[in-house]
């Protein structure tokens, strides 16, 4: 059965890149962070390939990167282990999430969608972005 229009609801999604060196701009998309406020979701699904980064020929250590990446599905848990931004409302942390850097590890530009199930989205996105 194909859903109604009613059963679709707004989402927001964003890019997870790591830019081993933001002066040339190049960066390796490394996961995907989706909020949708009907639904009450917030989460993101990571894969970090750390031969990809090697590639760039960079001195940055996988490890400090994947913590750092890994820190981003803490804040999108929420919770007392997230810090004091995991304890702002589910917006707030995609806002902040998203928030504009010029540092190693950003986010794209903030993309809207309408789905039916957002795991679902957010399985599909990482897939067709990241992997």
């Amino acid at each position: 059965m194909k859903p109604n229009m009613q059963d679709r609801q707004l989402f927001e999604y964003a890019v997870i890149r790591v830019v081993p060196r933001v002066e040339r701009e190049e960066f390796i998309n490394v996961g995907v962070i989706l909020y949708c406020a009907k639904r009450k979701f917030l989460k993101c699904m990571i894969a970090f390939d750390e031969g990809r980064l090697a590639a760039f020929g960079t001195k940055l250590d996988p490890e400090e990167i994947r913590q750092n990446i890994e820190s981003i599905g803490l804040i999108c848990n929420g919770g007392k282990a997230s810090g004091p931004i995991g304890q702002l409302d589910l917006p707030s942390r995609f806002r902040w999430l998203t928030a504009t850097r010029s540092t190693v590890i950003q986010s794209s530009k903030v993309h809207p969608g309408f789905c039916v199930d957002p795991e679902e989205t957010l399985v599909r996105l990482c897939n067709e972005f990241v992997l």
